[in-house]
């Protein structure tokens, strides 16, 4: 039947609605004329014009005025983000006019506006009187919702997409909070609009309880701009964040003017700047811009937790065959301890790497070439007449070229050997030291040949075992050249340099002499979801190298022993440790991580353990551990804690807890900070943050919606 209807529609010459540049299409259990030549149709009716669907109970169509009147209840699906629900209309044949009594529109599945009457004008604006918005489910008991706002008019435009709001009441539950005589709203599918963001309240010790409300600028399809005043009863802060984006890149600044009661004198601030592009032939250039008027800046008022700040520039290609690279950087320290004028504050780095498959002899050609160039601010010379640790102004510089030929062969008895030969140009420019030769230089050729003999076994279960065996000997030429220690002074020891050919972290030292290192590797790959992983290892040398320090596990003949493994599970226990034992195996060196997740949480800590070593400046033993975790208290609440703990100094260092509430309609947001430590421009603090969010307002922000529920 309605089959037929459809086909008797397509042919019925109505005028009006075809009158459209897309012809309509009425479908509908009934259809009938009457004496007045209005046509009717009844039962579970649909119209669909112009991208428009209507569903509703009975439409009578007058054909001499054009006019529709439809009987309840009501759906209007315009587009896929807008749904109308209504009692009752009167609506022209193109139903882009007309008006919707007792009427509901829903925007994006998500935003509810209900009003006494909706009039629609020109298929793109909703006009609503006498309206209630939420975001909340509405029960049908009477309960009010989490929070409403309440408006004489509201106009919906569909093609900005925007909310228009005459005498706005926000209301939490039934309790007016406050007034507007005018507001205006992105849509929920809006993602940047012009206008106020969340505001939020942080409360310090230091700073009072202020107010932060976020005013989000469009400035245009590419480039936005968010001004945040920042008002308290001791500070007056205004806050910036400058966005835009480019065809081949991106640029972020954030930034902060401050006149504040702790230094009234001083206009306090800061800016840090990011940007990405890409540049012709497979360049990246990356900068970053860190500064701030003064040391306690930054921490007093929770924007980074950096005591070192770093701007760099650099541009870098990598290709399957080829590296480069050219950075300059420059550092500013916020430390107590350390001295601007007297630590590298500017740094210069070039690097070009090429790798080669020569067709003769076989194996791989590789080349490298690095420049760098340090400098300090002071322009002291260093003439021995200072302490030690003094350095005055000493800046150096360096080149070094590096070739080598490698090359690996596989045994059918399944022994894996790895060669490597080759040599090292290092030449050296030190001004502002008098004790030190001004330009040294020196050729380092090395060998290396590393031995592998991997086993291999699966059970009857399907899990896996291997076992590698590692020997490695390797020779280094040359004495080291009586030059300052500048960029190797902290080593680590660990699995991933066991079996290089120097453990230095820079070529400014280089290991000499015969070595030897053994290891052995084992990982399990369980059916049952665990597996393992555990290595061991120590380094010999022929010559003791005075050069690593006392906790390095490199001084001496032998280096410590080195055991670090890993244990994971799919149960969500994760436990990853390294340690380094003395002779007598006794711990010089620990760490510790170990997290679990749960269906409802996580919870994770860490240990770091370090003897103290004037060497590496730790004037004390190094003794900390830490704890974080999250649990979801129900499909409502999550509550977070983390706390650092000073074993050494036997306090804590920084606590922090948080407590989340996130439904259908609105986000919660309440966290406390408590940091313990103190300096010269930081004093012990506690931090307060409180945010709510409103659901329902430009784009979403979660992939989770949990909705209430209506019983009791």
């Amino acid at each position: 039947m309605r089959l037929l209807l459809i086909l008797i529609l397509a042919l019925m010459p109505l005028r009006a609605l075809a009158q459209e540049t897309q012809a309509a299409l009425l479908v509908a259990d009934q259809l009938y004329i009457t004496r007045d030549r209005e046509l009717v149709a009844s039962g579970n009716v649909e119209a669909f014009q112009n991208g428009i669907r209507l569903r509703a109970q009975a439409i009578r169509y007058n054909q001499s005025s054009g006019a529709l009147s439809i009987e309840g209840p009501i759906t209007l699906n315009d587009g896929e983000d807008t749904v109308i629900l209504a009692d009752a209309a009167q609506l022209d044949a193109g139903l882009r006019n007309g008006i919707l009594k007792g009427a509901r529109l829903v925007l994006n599945q998500q935003l509810q506006l209900a009003a006494v009457q909706i009039n629609r004008v020109d298929g793109r604006y909703n006009q609503l009187y006498k309206t209630a918005v939420t975001s909340c489910r509405i029960c049908e008991d009477g309960r009010p919702p989490l929070w409403q706002i309440r408006a004489k008019r509201v106009i919906h435009d569909e093609v900005e997409q925007q909310l228009y709001f005459d005498e706005a009441q926000f209301r939490i539950g039934n309790l007016p909070v406050f007034w507007l005589p005018r507001l205006r709203l992105p849509g929920p599918t809006v993602e940047r609009a012009t206008g106020f963001l969340v505001p939020s309240i942080r409360s310090t010790s230091s700073l009072g309880v202020g107010l932060k409300m976020p005013y989000f600028i469009k400035l245009s399809d590419k480039r936005d701009l968010t001004v945040t005043p920042y008002l308290s009863s001791s500070t007056r802060t205004l806050e910036l964040r400058y966005r835009q984006a480019y065809r081949n890149g991106r640029i972020q600044f954030d930034a902060a003017v401050t006149r504040d009661e702790l230094l009234p004198d001083d206009l306090r601030g800061y800016v840090f700047g990011r940007g990405l592009f890409a540049l012709p032939r497979d360049f990246t250039l990356n900068f970053a811009i860190e500064a701030v008027t003064d040391d306690g800046y930054l921490d007093t008022y929770g924007y980074s937790d950096s005591d070192r700040l770093k701007s760099e520039l650099t541009v870098s290609r990598a290709r399957r065959d080829e590296f480069i690279r050219l950075s300059a950087v420059n550092f500013k320290s916020l430390r107590d301890d350390e001295d601007n004028d007297t630590i590298p504050t500017f740094v210069l780095d070039g690097e070009y790497e090429r790798r080669f498959f020569p067709r003769f002899g076989g194996g791989e050609i590789r080349t490298r070439l690095f420049a760098h160039t340090h400098s300090r601010i002071s322009d002291l010379d260093v003439d021995g007449t200072d302490d030690d640790d003094i350095v005055d102004g000493r800046d150096v510089s360096r080149l070094n070229a590096q070739i080598d030929w490698l090359h690996s062969y596989t045994l059918r008895s399944g022994l894996r050997i790895d060669t490597t030969a080759g040599a090292a140009f290092n030449t050296f420019h030190i001004s502002q030291d008098s004790t030190t030769t001004a330009d040294p230089s020196e050729l380092t050729p090395h060998a290396m040949v590393t031995l592998r003999y991997p086993l291999a076994k699966t059970n009857a279960r399907g899990t896996a075992h291997v076992i590698e065996p590692v020997a490695q000997i390797s020779w280094t030429g040359g004495d080291r050249l009586d030059i300052p220690n500048e960029e190797s002074t902290q080593v680590e020891f660990d699995q991933g340099n066991l079996l290089s050919l120097s453990r230095f972290p820079r070529a400014d030292r280089r290991e000499r002499g015969v070595m030897a290192a053994f290891g052995v590797g084992w990982s399990r790959f369980g059916a049952d979801g665990w597996d393992a992983h555990l290595s061991v290892g120590q380094v010999f040398r022929q010559d003791n190298d005075t050069d690593f320090t006392t906790t390095s596990g490199l001084n001496g003949l032998s280096s410590d022993l080195l055991v670090a493994g890993q244990i994971a599970s799919n149960t969500g226990i994760m436990l990853t440790g390294r340690s380094l034992f003395e002779d007598n195996l006794s711990l010089s060196k620990a760490e510790l991580r170990g997290d679990f997740a749960f269906r409802r949480g996580r919870v994770g800590g860490s240990y770091v353990w370090l003897q103290e070593d004037a060497g590496e400046d730790r004037d004390n033993d190094v003794s900390e551990f830490a704890l974080d975790g999250s649990y979801e208290i129900n499909q409502f609440w999550t509550a977070s804690a983390n706390w650092r703990y000073d074993v050494a100094s036997d306090r804590a260092a920084t606590a922090g807890l948080g407590l989340r509430y996130e439904n259908e309609c609105v986000t919660l947001d309440l966290k406390v900070k408590r940091r313990y430590t103190s300096s010269t421009s930081v004093e012990p603090s506690t931090d307060f943050g409180f945010n709510i969010g409103l659901r329902g307002f430009s784009a979403d922000t979660g992939t989770e919606r949990y909705v209430r529920s209506c019983s009791n």
